[in-house]
């Protein structure tokens, strides 16, 4: 009597449920991961008591560096001249009615530019100016 012998068949292994965790760990960490906000503008603010204003759902940021650059967004402003700024300051605008605008400058900003800010928010229709400052620090 002849046997037949069964061939064994090579394991498989089975890649389907191993991808499937993968992807899922990677979508894990990209919902859980949390984006800091960061500057490429340095500016040290000014000190100031206060309290912390809220900030509304659009607002405008200007941002003065140390030698009176401005940025609005983040976004480089070409030169600057007021015309440029108001130019750049309406097209960050677009739609939003009376935005609230901060005015973000270096301790050590020329004042001229902090005024030059001003006065292009204010030939918009701005009214809602805010600068910003850090908390003073309690000394020991």
């Amino acid at each position: 009597m002849r046997f037949r012998h069964q061939r064994k068949e090579d394991p498989e292994i089975n890649l389907t449920s191993l991808i499937d965790v993968v992807f899922l760990l990677l979508i894990f960490f990209m919902v859980s991961t949390t984006f800091d906000k960061t500057s490429q503008i340095n500016i040290q603010l000014p000190e100031a008591s206060g309290k912390p204003l809220e900030k509304k759902k659009f607002s405008l940021e200007i941002d003065i560096d140390v030698q009176g650059r401005y940025f609005v967004n983040q976004q480089r402003v070409k030169d600057d001249r007021l015309m440029t700024l108001m130019r750049a300051l309406r097209l960050t605008i677009g739609e939003h009615k009376n935005p609230q605008v901060i005015i973000s400058s270096d301790k050590n900003t020329p004042y001229q530019a902090v005024i030059r800010a001003m006065d292009a928010s204010r030939q918009l229709g701005l009214v809602n100016l805010t600068f910003a400052t850090t908390q003073i620090k309690d000394k020991p």
